[in-house]
């Protein structure tokens, strides 16, 4: 308990002081999931960043095939990032970052062996309702959290497809010494003080962005004005959802998207919709939006009484994207 409340100490010292919890401009990283996010990350850190990075893949799938026969990330101009591979986490390396860039209901494969490794830091980057599990599970004095935004895809011959920083978009998380090091390695990034509010509350939000997405790709266009309104329904009923277990929405644009009239959030649904980049890219998060649906109906017993979910439900999808 005594070396607990002390790293603790020291992890609050550093971010007060800025101080990288780092011991070197070298670094030693594992990138666990290397589909289009996971793949960026790991080709900016490597090439750019100069870090050892160990691209990690699903054992037995194509996409650990690809980057065995390349032994590296290799984007679509041909550029090449030399990685090392592995189908697993080998648990004896002390990594200084571990980035876990799974979907939330796949990390229950790899999380008994974050708990066992050596790791000196590990990030999870991804749609997470309840984050504080996985705090728990790995402890406060190791871990922490961010979004993603990049916009990325990896095609069917293993080549990386990145945009980084459009629009101005940042990736943000709540680690100072994580925001530099992917700054450095061309990943813009931004400090994020409350990420674990901001991750549960951008739930609702990612689900109807996927599923408008999805419903669009399934009929080969944007999606209807109907499954728009339906979506937004369901957007806005998950916010309500969040207040009602006691959190504040944020920030503040949540709040104004549930404050809205729900034709507006829809009209924002569906023109998002037939912008085909997004539409294909948002629409790969099919299973991943089934899965925050599905916690968002189980967290409504939590509440008292328990709250509604009907237009939450709406928002799973029923059928495949034509992707």
């Amino acid at each position: 308990m005594i070396e607990i409340c002390a790293s603790l100490f020291d992890h609050r010292l550093m971010m007060i002081q800025g101080i990288s919890r780092f011991p070197s401009s070298k670094l030693r990283i594992a990138v666990i999931g290397v589909g289009g996010i996971g793949s960026t990350f790991a080709f900016q850190l490597a090439r750019q960043g100069g870090h050892e990075v160990t691209a990690i893949a699903r054992p037995g799938s194509g996409r650990l095939q690809q980057l065995r026969r390349d032994n590296a990330i290799v984007d679509i101009k041909g550029q090449r990032a030399g990685v090392l591979v592995a189908e697993t986490l080998d648990e004896t390396i002390p990594f200084d970052l571990i980035l876990v860039t799974l979907q939330a209901q796949q990390v229950d494969k790899v999380l008994a062996s974050l708990q066992r490794s050596r790791a000196r830091w590990i990030q999870f980057m991804f749609n997470n309702f309840e984050p504080e599990g996985l705090r728990n599970a790995i402890g406060e004095d190791r871990c922490s959290f961010g979004m993603p935004f990049v916009q990325a895809s990896v095609d069917g011959d293993g080549k990386l497809n990145a945009k980084i920083g459009a629009a101005g978009q940042k990736s943000k998380m709540n680690d100072r010494s994580c925001v530099e090091v992917f700054n450095a390695a061309g990943l813009p990034a931004a400090f994020e003080p409350d990420m674990l509010l901001w991750l549960r509350c951008h739930v609702p939000l990612g689900a109807a962005f996927e599923s408008v997405c999805v419903a669009g790709m399934r009929r080969g266009g944007g999606a209807t004005w109907g499954e728009s309104i339906a979506i937004a329904r369901g957007m806005q009923e998950g916010f309500r959802l969040i207040q009602l277990m006691g959190y504040t929405l944020y920030p503040a644009g949540k709040a104004r998207l549930n404050a809205s009239p729900v034709w507006i959030v829809a009209a924002m649904l569906w023109g998002m919709s037939r912008v085909p980049s997004f539409r294909k890219l948002l629409a790969t998060g099919v299973n991943e939006c089934r899965a925050l649906v599905d916690v968002l109906v189980a967290s409504a017993s939590r509440t008292n009484p328990p709250a509604s979910t009907n237009h939450i439900q709406a928002m799973r999808p029923l059928g495949e994207p034509r992707l």
